[in-house]
């Protein structure tokens, strides 16, 4: 664990995509510790938006640090670019610290890490290596299945380490607040692989109403998805995304948590409890 954090009373960080999972947690743990936050997001005070790259370079200018979260996936087509833009503008505007969200078992991800640290040459870059996040099944995705009592995913029996994004932001301000870094790749999962029957039961059981967990290929999601509104390509693009992470090369978990932050992560079990437990669940 790193203990040489610095006073950052007098610090700027810009948050990328801060009305999202990780942002809006990340956001909030920084003013907390006293640095000022611009929270960028497409209509917030800090205009940012991930595809309209003319927002980048004002909302980075005067900026000491930033978390560096990309829509939709470091994966996802012209995201190297993104990247490359990105950090040359970072650059040109003297920021000197950057902590960049990516994904576990990604490789085209690791291309767009690659072309950040490249492009930000002079700028302290950690990588932030996340396992799948616990809330994508109340805050994200999955949330309105869960709400119609099933998880509907195209994960088969694999299971994941589902990380809580309350650590994530735990250690993303870590990166950015403390000393001893930068260069590193830290990869965060939860305590343990959790199979999607067991997150199913685990719901169930904290809000007390069936939760049942339904398989689908990769096909079947992708017209779910479509279904949904999402256009037809990136429909494809995403459900193949999943069958690609979820084909069991994460099913294991790390100790980057513990690591950082001196503690263990939370469970999806203690996660859930909070999430759907208590009064009106």
């Amino acid at each position: 664990m790193t203990t040489q954090t610095k006073h950052f009373e007098n610090t700027t960080i810009l948050v990328t995509s801060a009305t999202g999972k990780t942002g809006r947690r990340v956001a909030e743990r920084l003013a907390a510790r006293g640095a000022t936050v611009r929270a960028g997001s497409r209509s917030g005070a800090t205009v940012f938006d991930w595809e309209a790259p003319e927002t980048w370079a004002p909302a980075l200018r005067g900026a000491d640090a930033a978390y560096v979260a990309y829509y939709p996936d470091l994966a996802a087509p012209g995201a190297v670019e993104a990247m490359e833009t990105f950090g040359r503008l970072a650059a040109e505007n003297g920021v000197r610290r950057l902590t960049l969200l990516s994904g576990r078992g990604e490789p085209e991800a690791v291309l767009a890490e690659e072309a950040l640290r490249a492009a930000a040459s002079g700028a302290e870059l950690t990588v932030v290596r996340a396992a799948f996040f616990a809330q994508n099944f109340n805050e994200g995705l999955l949330a309105e299945g869960v709400a119609e009592g099933a998880v509907v995913f195209p994960a088969g029996d694999t299971a994941e380490p589902f990380i809580d994004a309350d650590d994530l932001a735990d250690v993303v301000v870590e990166t950015l607040t403390a000393d001893g870094h930068a260069g590193r790749v830290h990869e965060v999962t939860g305590p343990r692989p959790v199979g999607f029957a067991e997150v199913a039961a685990e719901i169930s059981r904290a809000s007390g109403r069936p939760v049942v967990y339904r398989p689908v290929s990769e096909t079947e999601y992708a017209q779910l998805l479509a279904g949904f509104g999402l256009p037809a390509g990136e429909a494809q693009w995403l459900a193949a995304l999943f069958g690609a992470l979820l084909d069991g090369h994460n099913a294991s978990a790390t100790d980057g948590v513990k690591r950082i932050l001196g503690r263990e992560p939370r469970s999806f079990t203690e996660f859930a409890a909070e999430a759907w437990g208590g009064p009106g669940a």
